[in-house]
């Protein structure tokens, strides 16, 4: 047989040859790292379902946020679990709410080097579960909630958060926030929109670490189908439409053709979230041996930016950081 002309073998020899015609980077600067802060409690709270995270005081939530900063990461998404939740969820928007004292502690120790990300949504803060108001039947309200919506938005502004990212899949929530935010004379904040947030079984452990499972039903019926990619395209449109400053796609994973339609469709920025499940799977599978976690997560994160994500929520984030940089 006469040798091949093409030798693809031949750049794939050494680590300086490979790294030589790689098609995807991945760095600290791309990774986004969430962060859970609880009232009403002295120490941190390990989450047993998420290995390795944590619920936060304020002052350990500054020190982690510091400790994630120094090793290159610069983006953060905070999420609150107050003591007190009611119907309304009227905690998301108290300015002395958990969230709001949070947003201002992690703005003071980061400063503008770093970008300072707000959970907006109301299952956090409901007392029974769900992403926003409820009608007397036990229906999500939507209109009623971007009501809602509009008073967190403001308040998270003013708190210091840099970016909003509304996470309820309510209709019009984008161009409710935006009207909002400029209304109140924050046009400079952005919104990094949940686009296509599926309905996914991922986001068990999440749950634990929030707090946030619903009491009754399900959020099928405002969070979408998992079986259909078109209709998150149209989503990802109408976000964009509405002012989305990034869009995002979560779960990662199970998602990588609708990011990659995505990006190709709007060429918009977009985000996608390395969501919970995902993490606790590789984290169980490290911890009885099964797999290599530094290996096992960088080629992870790698398929989402392959895909055609821009940044990517993960609690990965600080190991991942120092494995790059290594």
């Amino acid at each position: 047989m006469a040798f091949p002309r093409q030798r693809p073998r031949r750049m794939r020899r050494t680590p300086a040859l490979r790294s030589l015609i790689r098609e995807t980077d991945l760095a600290p600067r791309q990774l986004i790292a969430p962060l859970f802060v609880k009232e009403g409690i002295s120490d941190p709270a390990p989450i047993s379902s998420m290995p390795g995270q944590f619920q936060h005081t304020l002052e350990s939530l500054r020190k982690e946020a510091a400790d994630i900063a120094s090793r290159g990461v610069t983006a953060f998404m905070l999420f609150g679990v107050p003591e007190r939740k009611d119907a309304e969820g009227s905690e998301a928007w108290n300015p002395d709410g958990i969230v709001q004292r949070a947003l201002r502690t992690l703005r003071q120790e980061l400063g503008d080097e770093h970008v300072v990300i707000a959970d907006l949504c109301l299952d956090e803060y409901t007392d029974h579960g769900h992403c926003g108001v409820l009608t007397e039947s036990g229906e999500v309200d939507n209109d009623a909630t971007l009501e809602r919506y509009r008073r967190i938005a403001v308040a998270q502004a003013e708190a210091g958060a840099q970016l909003l990212g509304p996470s309820g899949m309510m209709d019009g929530q984008v161009a409710a926030i935006r009207d909002a935010l400029d209304d109140a004379g924050h046009d400079a904040v952005g919104i990094m929109a949940y686009a296509a947030k599926f309905a996914s079984a991922f986001y068990g452990p999440f749950r634990e670490a929030a707090e946030c499972a619903p009491r009754f039903g399900d959020r099928a019926g405002y969070q979408m189908d998992p079986a259909n990619a078109d209709e998150a395209i149209r989503e990802i449109r109408d976000d964009i439409e509405q002012g989305a400053d990034v869009v995002m796609v979560k779960p990662a994973l199970p998602y990588l053709d609708v990011i990659r339609r995505a990006k190709d469709a709007t060429a918009f920025p977009m985000a996608a979230y390395h969501v919970s499940g995902e993490y606790s799977m590789i984290k169980a599978a490290v911890q009885n041996g099964w797999l290599d976690e530094r290996r096992t997560v960088l080629e992870v994160l790698t398929s989402i930016r392959r895909a055609g994500a821009d940044l990517i929520l993960t609690y990965h984030a600080k190991d991942a950081a120092d494995w790059l940089t290594s």
